[in-house]
């Protein structure tokens, strides 16, 4: 892999129903274990690539905060178990989650925001692609309870009033979308939004009452959402499933509009090693609830014949979400003094 994100793989099938299979026990956020991230102690969030550039890890100082909420890592077969959520105190599931997606994608927060990352008992890769939807419901339900109860306690012991910046990827964002409706979409708590980063995930302009779509990069109070594909390739059943109304928001021009962006825009990404790419490295453009890139400007790309870049959604745009996110929340607070 180009990108060291492991948050695919081929897919794997659980035979029995939600009712037959095991639930582990839910995490206990009063102990930091059960944390992913968090500014208190030390994490993977707390990274920044190994390129010498001037980058600092800023979270002592910051702020705002950065509520993130990782992707499905859990895609192997269960060992001895029809298990369809994670158990969060699976080391080696754990290891998994600091060294792909806290690594690569909460990192990018640490220049602006102060990252709080619930450890939860994810749903199975396959709760996304089994016909039997009633099982796949329940999972994702144990996973959003877990979600739910992280952020309460969040808000009752760290947040203490401060901006809060929700960011998610793939599972974290099916959540993330579904928090932002239970505690900010027109309720008090959405004064303290400074953005939502919901990518990886289908969301239609018009999915929130009161929040709206980000269509310039300093707006704040808003989401943004992109998912990226290889130029000229439409996803199976993008127009009969009506993915072409998604929102698709350009991570190079922070709009909406379907103007091409030249690689000269790309700030860099990171690559294999947590290492920063030079600039340019891709190109982008929303094409009808997508986002078109074309070759990627790095060793070996000639060999690369990827047509969906989920993988890569926040790898490949890195530098430009780090300096964005600092936008919008400079924005934020100059609009509250």
């Amino acid at each position: 892999l180009i990108f060291s994100l492991s948050l695919l793989a081929q897919k794997s099938f659980i035979s029995q129903k939600f009712e037959q299979s095991y639930t582990p026990p839910p995490p206990d956020y009063t102990n930091p274990n059960y944390w992913a991230a968090l500014p208190s102690k030390r994490d993977e969030a707390d990274s920044l690539p190994k390129n010498k550039i001037q980058l600092a890890d800023n979270q002592a100082n910051a702020q705002a905060d950065v509520f993130f909420l990782h992707p499905t890592i859990f895609i192997e077969k269960s060992a001895g178990k029809n298990v369809w959520n994670a158990d969060v105190n699976d080391a080696e599931m754990n290891k998994n989650v600091d060294y792909s997606t806290i690594l690569n994608q909460a990192s990018v927060f640490n220049g602006s925001c102060k990252i709080y990352a619930p450890r939860y008992r994810q749903a199975h890769l396959q709760a996304f692609y089994t016909s039997d939807t009633a099982t796949a419901r329940k999972a994702f339900e144990v996973a959003y309870a877990d979600i739910k109860a992280s952020f309460e306690y969040y808000l009752e012991n760290y947040n203490q009033n401060r901006p809060i910046v929700i960011a998610a990827h793939s599972q974290g964002t099916v959540h993330a979308k579904r928090l932002l409706k239970e505690f900010f979409d027109g309720k008090p708590l959405q004064k303290q939004l400074v953005a939502a980063y919901l990518v990886g995930i289908v969301t239609p302009p018009n999915f929130f009452e009161n929040i709206p779509p980000g269509i310039s990069a300093g707006q704040t109070g808003c989401f943004v959402n992109w998912r990226t594909y290889k130029k000229d390739y439409i996803p199976e059943d993008h127009y009969q499933l009506a993915y072409n109304k998604n929102l698709s928001v350009n991570p190079l021009t922070w709009d909406t509009t379907a103007v091409y962006a030249d690689r000269k825009l790309n700030k860099g990404g990171v690559g294999l090693g947590f290492k920063l790419t030079k600039t340019a490295v891709v190109d982008a453009q929303n094409h009808e609830g997508l986002l078109w890139i074309g070759k990627i400007d790095i060793p070996g790309s000639s060999f690369i014949k990827n047509k969906n870049w989920h993988r890569a959604d926040y790898n490949l745009f890195w530098m430009n979400i780090r300096e964005n996110v600092a936008l919008r929340i400079e924005n934020y607070l100059k609009s509250i003094r």
